[in-house]
């Protein structure tokens, strides 16, 4: 695969174009992998929609009927539901934690055994997020153990 960077100073946004003499699986790969490096989700806040990188979400957590993006500059609500978050988050380091709770693997600051066979998991900004039993045997498979 050969790969080309031109820098273009006049353009508006970045401009990715891809070649190839047939789309074949690691091509489709590629380009799959570039449309997500650009996603974006939006969240209610102060009676304004914002938009969040995905990069910037801690924690996704679904509290009495509502979902709610966690930040470390702040809450906001979706309208999106967490099955659907997890659907469009799955090729990302996003893992579920429990029923109610998806987490950025890639915020995740420390895991320590809770009761019951549980695992505690410490955000990057402090907070504390539960992952139930059920869940921790796919967390160890993504840290290798």
């Amino acid at each position: 695969m050969k790969v080309t960077v031109e820098e273009c100073p006049g353009l508006e946004q970045t401009e990715v174009a891809v070649r190839c003499p047939r789309l074949d699986a690691r091509t489709a790969r590629l380009v799959e992998l570039l449309r997500l490096s650009d996603a974006r989700l939006t969240g209610e806040r102060d009676g304004e929609t914002c938009i969040l990188d995905e990069s910037e979400v801690l924690y996704i957590d679904t509290v009495d009927r509502g979902t709610f993006l966690y930040t470390a500059g702040g809450v906001y609500e979706t309208r999106l539901r967490l099955y659907e978050l997890e659907d469009q988050l799955a090729p990302r380091d996003f893992i579920r934690v429990s029923k109610s709770a998806i987490v950025n693997f890639d915020k995740v600051k420390s895991l320590r055994p809770d009761f019951g066979g549980r695992l505690l998991l410490t955000m990057s900004n402090g907070e504390a997020v539960v992952a139930n039993r059920q869940y921790v045997p796919a967390i160890k498979k993504k840290l290798g153990l």
